[in-house]
């Protein structure tokens, strides 16, 4: 059985603030708790006006504190932005505050421009090829001390905090098979490897002390409506928000546009069905058959939910008709 998570990248909608998007945050957090979802992650992103989770961190403790039972966590930090002490001790608090209750994903990319990853970290010292070695180091954080050791995470020493592999390609499922670690990819935006690398984990998959097993993790969209035509028209804020990317507009999530698909481009077209191939639009039927079939062929222990949506109203009734979609037969913990 297929486990549904929810992962939020804190959109701002046009016509709104940080404040606003930061309180929808830890409704929507409330609401996927009600409905019994598994967990609840936010993203790194920083230099993008229309993402509110820059520091990772803070929100989750917001959301944690908000709520009861629902697992927290990030998905994800990108690790060569942070000394991994740092995340260590961040995470190590959060989860001193909320016992069982939190995960840390790590992910490679900046999750920014190369102009804003430099602000971030003074110099670009740590870089995306050591990853390797700072997921080490940071597991090594989390581990208990020995009584020779000189620095500790404190918080974070001894602590149980599941670590996951974020990534986009198979370089990502080779790292999380190595370490024994289980692997979440982002199918939500750049589906093209996923595949791939779903095989490569599984196939080099060592067990660890940390898993057993292979475990995946998939990102999906889901704009879910009362019918087809009004999820579609939902589904055209994304759609704005990636053509605004790719074109170097980011900004703000824009509201939907009746038509806006019909209004593009060839080549904008194509971008956008490749980018959110791995997507379930419509009414409660037709998202529960998309995703049983995205199941079917994947084989995904858990699909991480992603929905940008600019009305919070909308975003909340698709998450519900999500899970009445689902009937409860897919969410569990």
């Amino acid at each position: 059985m297929t486990t549904l998570s929810i992962l939020d990248l804190a959109p701002v909608p046009q016509g709104s603030d940080v404040s606003q998007a930061l309180a929808n945050t830890i409704d929507l957090a409330r609401h996927a708790e009600r409905l019994g979802f598994n967990r609840y992650w936010l993203a790194e992103h920083h230099n993008m006006a229309g993402i509110a989770s820059a520091a990772t961190s803070v929100v989750i403790g917001a959301v944690a504190a908000a709520t009861k039972t629902i697992r927290v966590g990030a998905g994800g930090v990108m690790l060569p932005n942070h000394a991994p002490l740092v995340i260590a001790e961040q995470f190590g608090t959060l989860a001193a505050l909320h016992p069982g209750r939190i995960d840390l994903g790590l992910g490679r990319a900046p999750g920014s421009d190369m102009a804003t990853a430099r602000a971030l970290r003074r110099t670009l010292q740590g870089d995306v090829d050591n990853f390797p070695q700072d997921v080490m180091e940071l597991m090594h954080w989390f581990a208990p001390a020995t009584e020779d050791q000189r620095i500790r995470a404190n918080p974070g020493e001894g602590q149980d905090i599941p670590v996951w592999i974020l990534g986009s390609s198979t370089y990502g499922a080779q790292l999380a098979a190595h370490l024994g670690l289980p692997y979440a990819f982002a199918s939500h935006f750049a589906p093209s490897e996923m595949m791939a690398a779903i095989q490569t984990y599984r196939q080099t998959f060592r067990p660890s002390e940390r898993l057993a097993e292979p475990y995946v993790m998939l990102g999906f969209n889901v704009f879910a409506a009362e019918t087809d035509d009004q999820a579609r028209l939902l589904f055209s804020s994304v759609q704005q928000a990636f053509v605004n990317l790719r074109a170097g507009r980011p900004g703000k999530l824009p509201p939907p546009v009746e038509g806006y698909e019909q209004g593009l481009g060839e080549a904008e077209r194509g971008m956008i069905a490749q980018a959110l191939a791995c997507s379930a639009v419509g009414s409660p039927a037709t998202v529960r058959r998309e995703i049983d079939a995205f199941v079917a062929r994947t084989g995904a222990d858990e699909l991480m939910i992603t929905s940008q949506i600019w009305s919070h109203a909308d975003r909340v009734r698709s998450l519900e008709l999500l899970a009445d979609a689902m009937g409860g037969r897919a969410i569990a913990a």
